[in-house]
């Protein structure tokens, strides 16, 4: 009897380990839920402030430059350490003289089996020069703040995703071409207009031929060292429930970056056409950036790892809250 209940007493604690790492490893291949596993901890604003510098050796980063095709070399690069699903857009786009200009969209997918689809966006072309400051508008215009801080607050976010375990929905990180315009001259062409995500989104059957993404989610000028972000009124009628969330969560990790506020008049950008396109959109941009907007002084000085960070790490925990 005395051997009997050993051999039952052993099975029984095999048959419970076994469970556990049943278990164990459903719980590490699943999805995670709540907001859990996010680790904000680890979206580093200085290595994200380290990609703004890299990005602004390549300056102008402007439609058919040298260092527009720097820039898309270097996203690709570093994307490619992330286990993302990386692939180019690529078309040739026009303008009104018939010149025509070679564009690139970059799309990261994470989770690309995963039907559940969030955008995460940004533009990574620049102003061709700084057509507003009042000393020197023929001069390359920076764009530390104007491009190049989107472009390295999605990169640190790619970073941190490929070291935690997968949050609930399949993300698409998207990198835009042209959003300065075909002439790259911004509001000082007087007809502006976006080029890279109109595209994507008249394409957007060839990326979900089933059901569209939930949400889109843009960053633009999120670097800014006396950050305030105030809400979009495109944004908060397209997705305002989205909106509310992104918000919330950002005011809890950073009340001094996340205003109630909303910006004094509408922001046409790149969450625009993807609006027009069915997916509920909004973006996130602090426009208060005087005097340094468009101009030779928008410089790396003028950033802040604490600014990239607090919208970093809302953005990483937006995507691990369902």
């Amino acid at each position: 009897m005395r051997s009997c209940r050993r051999e039952r007493g052993r099975s029984f604690r095999l048959a419970a380990r076994a469970a556990v790492f049943a278990i164990a490893l459903v719980l590490a291949l699943a999805p995670v839920a709540a907001g859990a596993g996010a680790r904000t901890e680890l979206w580093d604003g200085q290595r994200a402030m380290h990609g703004i510098a890299d990005l602004l050796r390549f300056t102008p980063r402007s439609l058919d430059t040298v260092g527009h095709q720097q820039t898309i070399d270097y996203i690709k690069a570093a994307l490619a350490k992330t286990g993302a699903v990386v692939t180019t857009q690529r078309w040739v786009y026009r303008d009104d003289a018939g010149k025509p200009h070679k564009m690139t969209n970059i799309i990261a997918r994470f989770q690309p089996a995963n039907p559940r689809r969030v955008i995460v966006a940004t533009h990574y072309d620049s102003i061709v020069r700084a057509y507003r400051d009042a000393h020197h508008p023929d001069a390359p215009m920076p764009g530390a703040n104007n491009s190049a801080s989107g472009v390295a607050m999605l990169l640190e976010t790619a970073r941190v995703l490929s070291l935690l375990p997968k949050p609930p929905v399949g993300i698409d990180m998207i990198f835009f071409d042209g959003e300065e315009g075909p002439k790259s001259l911004g509001a000082g062409d007087p007809n502006w207009r976006a080029l890279g995500s109109p595209y994507f989104a008249a394409h957007l059957h060839d990326f979900y031929p089933g059901r569209k993404p939930e949400q889109a989610v843009v960053f633009d000028m999120v670097c800014y060292r006396d950050l305030h972000l105030k809400q979009e009124p495109f944004s908060l009628a397209a997705a305002m429930p989205e909106v509310k969330k992104f918000w919330k969560i950002g005011a809890a990790i950073a009340p001094h970056a996340f205003s109630t506020q909303v910006t004094r008049y509408p922001i046409s950008d790149d969450q625009t056409a993807l609006s027009q396109a069915g997916i509920p959109s909004f973006l996130v941009i602090d426009f208060d950036y005087e005097p340094f907007f468009n101009t030779t002084q928008d410089t790396l000085d003028k950033c802040s790892g604490a600014s990239l960070q607090a919208v970093g790490r809302t953005l990483l925990q937006y995507l691990y809250t369902p």
